[in-house]
């Protein structure tokens, strides 16, 4: 039975391009039809399906091919779990076209750092993204969700609610909001007007 190369692509979020995973699978070897992926995931978490798929594809003598070990994972743990479980099923792991060998010491040594610095870099990410949350929250750039109507409509939905002229759902419909979004507006403009 030849063995077959299983490849697996992921990227954080929707908006992200997935092309240059691809690409650099393709040209080490692995099939179009053979590529797994996972669109809006992090690296942090574990159940993605492309990676359930992938996983799930590989068969003993086959290979699982990463362009980079941080697109299987961003956890230490959960990368040493995957390779065990590829190791177990008799699947060898490729990062850009290397063979991990678990039973290797320089190779274990050199996979262990690659995992820590995968979760490193998520940390620092994780980091600068709180501190930066943080200063634009302290200038009042971030401000949170906004109400979708302005207070004058906000007034207007709750006099037309408290008329009973209208359905809750055509008030729905005349305010472009869901169910949670209006009686959350309705709840505005009541504090509104008693304070």
């Amino acid at each position: 039975m030849a063995e077959i190369v299983i490849g697996y692509a992921r990227c954080s979020t929707r908006g992200q391009d997935l092309r240059a995973q691809r690409s650099a699978l393709e040209r080490l070897g692995v099939q179009p039809d053979r590529i797994y992926m996972d669109r809006g995931f992090t690296g942090r978490n574990r159940e993605r399906p492309g990676l359930r798929e992938a996983l799930a594809a590989c068969r003993a003598g086959d290979i699982l091919l990463v362009s980079k070990l941080d697109r299987l994972g961003r956890s230490a743990v959960d990368l040493h779990t995957i390779a065990a479980e590829l190791e177990k099923k008799g699947t060898r792991l490729s990062i850009n076209g290397a063979i991990h060998d678990p039973a290797d010491p320089t190779g274990k040594l050199f996979f262990g750092m690659l995992a820590l610095m995968a979760e490193f870099e998520s940390d620092l990410i994780r980091a600068r993204t709180k501190e930066s949350m943080a200063i634009a929250k302290a200038a009042g750039r971030l401000k949170g969700k906004q109400p979708k109507l302005s207070p004058a409509a906000s007034r207007k939905l709750l006099e037309d609610y408290e008329s009973g002229r209208w359905t809750t759902k055509e008030l729905m419909e005349f305010s472009n909001l869901s169910r949670s979004a209006m009686y959350a507006t309705l709840a505005r403009a009541r504090n509104e007007r008693s304070s």
